[in-house]
């Protein structure tokens, strides 16, 4: 498999879950101070732009600070033909539970005009929780850690470029582990970052 070029400057520890899983119920307002990784990714209008100011909205939101934030990344489009896509990804320091997270990057994606009209298809701005501290989470609306984050290379470069150590809890295995085990040939650093 081919390995994407990494800028350590940003690199955040994330420290290794402690197991066993914990039950999503037992996170209350008192013991609220949790991690999370999102990926950013867009293909339609000026995506860096659109991208930056998804981060800046992120970063004014209450109860959420950027920890860090990877470089950004052109990668071929998954699904129909379309351009191609700009990603990076960003961890989170958050006071708000999963799923009021995901309803604030849903909020955010229709700010920026997100239309969900094709599976797959090109988009101004996808934000995408992919992992919550060490959460396994699978109900009808939200599914942690993303489930198909694991295959994609235009998520896992950017995610280990910041946090390479995160142990994805489903398969045990941290973030750099996950992106050796797939192909990277169609996902490229974008100079000037």
């Amino acid at each position: 498999m081919n390995n994407v070029n990494s800028a350590q400057e940003n690199y955040f520890p994330v420290p290794s879950p402690q197991y066993p899983v914990p039950n999503p119920q037992s996170l209350t307002p008192n013991n609220l101070l949790k991690f999370s990784a999102v990926a950013l990714g867009g293909n339609m209008g000026d995506s860096q732009a659109i991208l930056e100011a998804a981060i800046a909205t992120l970063a004014q939101t209450p109860k959420i600070s950027i920890k860090a934030k990877s470089s950004w990344y052109t990668t071929k489009a998954v699904g129909p033909p379309q351009p191609d896509y700009l990603n990076g990804c960003v961890v989170l320091q958050v006071e708000i539970l999963p799923q009021q997270l995901l309803e604030t990057l849903l909020a955010i994606e229709q700010k920026f005009g997100r239309v969900r009209q094709e599976r797959w298809g090109p988009r101004t701005l996808d934000l995408d929780l992919l992992l919550y501290d060490d959460l396994i989470i699978n109900t009808p609306t939200l599914q942690i850690p993303h489930p198909r984050m694991r295959e994609r290379a235009f998520v896992l470069a950017p995610l280990a470029e910041i946090a390479p150590d995160w142990v994805e809890p489903i398969s045990g295995l941290v973030i750099k582990e996950l992106l050796k085990e797939v192909d990277c040939c169609d996902v490229y650093l974008l100079m000037g970052n």
